[in-house]
């Protein structure tokens, strides 16, 4: 899954928080929506203007920055 071509990235825009195609729902909230045990077809019926892949490119998004992220010792 290539996420960049789905997620950005916009300062003016909820914050320069990472956003699906532009629009203002961020990778948060899908992930969010997701933690909370909605499933993949409920969040696709609640919010018609998202589709699977941009739910996947949501999960791809937070692997790739779950690797990135720098564990220091105490």
């Amino acid at each position: 899954m290539n996420y960049q071509d789905i997620i950005t990235l916009e300062p003016g825009k909820r914050s320069g928080k990472p956003c699906i195609r532009g629009m203002r729902i961020t990778v948060y909230d899908v992930l969010s929506y997701l933690a909370s045990g909605m499933t993949t077809e409920e969040i696709l019926t609640d919010f018609p203007y998202i589709t699977r892949n941009d739910i996947l490119a949501c999960l791809a998004y937070a692997a790739d920055r779950e690797q990135k992220t720098l564990t220091v010792a105490a």
